[in-house]
């Protein structure tokens, strides 16, 4: 007997949006490699002019990256709608709409940890805490949106998710002096993203020669 209230049509829908996601696989990996290389660009840059200028307080460093984020969101936006348009696909489909859910409580609980971090107005050190929790969700985010993306997202996420307690361990150690948060955020969201994007790109670009 079917329950009171449920879709009869719930597990055919379910299966349809399994099979799109699967289908559209190489159509979000396609858009994946510029999204990465655009991050990673940002990123290095916005590192760079975090070390090289002064920036030594914390609205200063919440301004840059929060900043960056602002345009690396709109860049991928940008990306990906021109790919959907590209390949004669809708945009804000059931799939993608799947993929934002699983991205926002992570990229979320991010953005408010920045915040919370800024009314407290801590010293310029604790910025380490904040690109270190930032790093965690963001893996997060990552891991959960490979689930429907690709698995290679799932793995790169766990980069991120892994190297939080790794770096954490070493400053423990270490406990190196001058920490500038510059530094790891410009590796982790800079160079670790142009070197996936590239990866994405090249071997994108392989399989389609052959």
């Amino acid at each position: 007997m079917q329950s009171e209230g449920m879709n009869p049509n719930w597990a055919e829908e379910n299966l349809q949006t399994i099979r799109t996601l699967m289908e559209r696989s190489v159509i979000y990996r396609r858009a994946l490699a510029p999204i990465m290389l655009l991050a990673g660009a940002l990123g290095t840059i916005a590192a760079a002019i975090g070390i090289l200028l002064p920036c030594d307080s914390f609205p200063k460093f919440l301004t840059l990256w929060f900043g960056t984020v602002a345009l690396a969101i709109v860049g991928a936006f940008l990306i990906a709608r021109r790919q959907a348009l590209k390949d004669q696909e809708p945009f804000w489909s059931p799939p993608t709409r799947r993929v934002a859910h699983a991205l926002l409580p992570p990229l979320l609980s991010g953005m408010f940890w920045g915040i919370f971090a800024a009314l407290l107005d801590l010293p310029f050190e604790a910025t380490f805490l904040v690109a270190l929790a930032w790093i965690m969700f963001y893996g997060l985010a990552l891991h959960a949106a490979g689930f429907f993306i690709s698995r290679g997202i799932r793995w790169f996420g766990w980069i991120f998710v892994t190297a939080v307690p790794c770096t954490m361990i070493f400053l423990l150690i270490e406990q190196p002096d001058n920490l500038n948060a510059n530094w790891l955020m410009g590796f982790f969201f800079g160079v670790l993203h142009l070197a996936y994007g590239a990866y994405l790109f090249l071997t994108d670009k392989g399989k389609n020669a052959t």
